[in-house]
């Protein structure tokens, strides 16, 4: 008998080949006495966050708050206005903050590499948990320059259900993004449904400093890892224990993570977000490149916004929601 998980948790999906080939993996490894059959502890998904649970464009939601972090350092010395990624924060120059992360998927990291050594310095010396207070502001008083809604409003409500019905049969999902693991975790529970303690993400070194008060943990201005590409599967093991047999994804930087799913003896599921709906969301293909000639080439199934949803966003939370 297979897990008890209705198709009404998956109610913002369209009729087709997509949602039919969730429900057909979902039964063949839920299912008793199928061949596929999984135990439930090794129902183990993963999902990239920016462009597959969240809205990305025009940039991730992650680099305006750091935008806001750069332009206060900007503001306080002046020295800074002239330097990137100071100079993009200072003038609001989303575009190059953008194409910093397009760059990135196209394998330039030269850009990437400026942007990084700017966050260690916003950071270094910063609390963890005033870290995580400043997120959750964020998260919840800023609007999206385009789609008026607050940043916490901007998750995709088909991959919400999607991680509801996986749930739902026994799965355990799993956050593994190339995004600030810290910076997710004050609203993950909230948006998704999974607690801060199943978020895999990028993330700077930290140290211990004790006080009288219990002492603090603290960035410092050094990278500890950046999680993306091929360091997802490396990363994923390294938390888990256990290779994966449902991956999301949306870029070429998944592309690693999305391969490393189901592996040679067990059955995988292989999604791949596409945003092809301007009205609604957004339509792109850069640096999902390769993404989607792999999917083409292995037999992935793409999940296309235009498509497959019949919604993309959920009704804003209640002001003062979590």
């Amino acid at each position: 008998m297979a897990a008890d998980g209705g198709d009404e948790l998956l109610g913002s999906w369209k009729e087709g080949a997509t949602k039919a080939a969730i429900r057909d993996f979902v039964a063949r490894v839920t299912t008793d006495g199928s061949p596929e059959f999984l135990a439930p502890e090794e129902r183990v998904a993963v999902f990239d966050n920016d462009g597959t649970l969240w809205c990305e464009k025009p940039m991730p939601i992650e680099l305006g708050f750091i935008l806001q972090r750069l332009a206060a350092m900007a503001e306080q010395d002046p020295s800074l206005r002239d330097r990137q990624p100071w100079k993009a924060a200072h003038t609001r120059d989303y575009g190059w903050l953008g194409e910093v992360i397009t760059k990135h998927y196209h394998g330039d990291d030269s850009d990437v590499k400026v942007l990084l050594g700017g966050i260690l310095q916003a950071f270094a010396g910063m609390d963890v948990e005033d870290y995580q207070a400043a997120a959750h502001a964020f998260l919840h008083q800023g609007r999206h320059p385009t789609l008026g809604r607050t940043f916490r409003d901007c998750g995709y409500r088909p991959m919400a259900e999607l991680l509801g019905y996986l749930e739902a049969n026994g799965f355990t999902n799993y956050i593994a993004s190339g995004g600030d693991r810290d910076f997710m975790r004050p609203v993950t529970q909230a948006i998704y449904g999974i607690p801060s303690h199943q978020v895999i993400g990028s993330s700077n070194a930290l140290r211990y400093e004790p006080d009288e008060h219990g002492g603090s943990v603290v960035y410092l201005a050094e990278p500890d890892v950046f999680d993306d590409g091929p360091i997802k599967p490396v990363r994923i093991w390294s938390r888990i224990g256990r290779r994966p047999v449902l991956a999301a994804g949306n870029s070429n930087g998944d592309v690693p993570m999305l391969q490393f799913a189901g592996g040679p003896s067990r059955p995988g599921l292989r999604l791949l977000v596409l945003h092809d709906d301007p009205e609604r969301e957004f339509d792109y293909v850069a640096g999902a490149e390769r993404a989607l000639e792999e999917a083409e080439a292995r037999g992935w199934t793409v999940v296309s916004v235009r498509h497959d949803w019949a919604t993309v966003f959920d009704e804003p939370a209640a002001p003062g929601g979590t």
